[in-house]
Formats: C-alpha cells, structure tokens, sequence
C-alpha cells in the first residue's frame, strides 16, 4: 500500500509542479489508511469540525504575513 500512495504524490507533484513551481506537500502531514468505520467517523468528524477552529489557531493569519 506505501507504494501506492507513494506513486499517487510522485504523480500529483509531477504535474502540481508544471503549474506552480513551489508546490510542495504540507510539512507534518502524515497519510492514513482509514481501517474501519469508527476511523471513518473521526476523521469525517474532524473535517467538519477543523475549519472552525482556524481563526483562533497558530496560523490564522499565515497568509497574510507570507
């Protein structure tokens, strides 16, 4: 399954990086293989949810300052 995933971001970067040269994956991320449905739950769970905690997070005003 590693291979896999790997292929799939060699291939993804490839043609990310035609479009924009400074593409680069999101340091401290780390794939998951979803094993089950109390796994699909959580992370559904934390899609929802993660995006409302953003203007009180670390890096709300990232962009900004970049």
């Amino acid at each position: 399954m590693a291979s896999v995933i790997r292929g799939f971001k060699i291939g993804v970067t490839t043609n990310a990086r035609k479009i924009n040269p400074d593409f680069a994956w999101q340091s401290r991320f780390h794939d998951h293989i979803i094993r089950n449905d109390r796994a699909l739950k959580n992370i559904q769970r934390y899609i929802i949810n993660n995006p409302l905690q953003w203007k009180t997070g670390e890096f709300h005003d990232y962009q900004e300052k970049k």
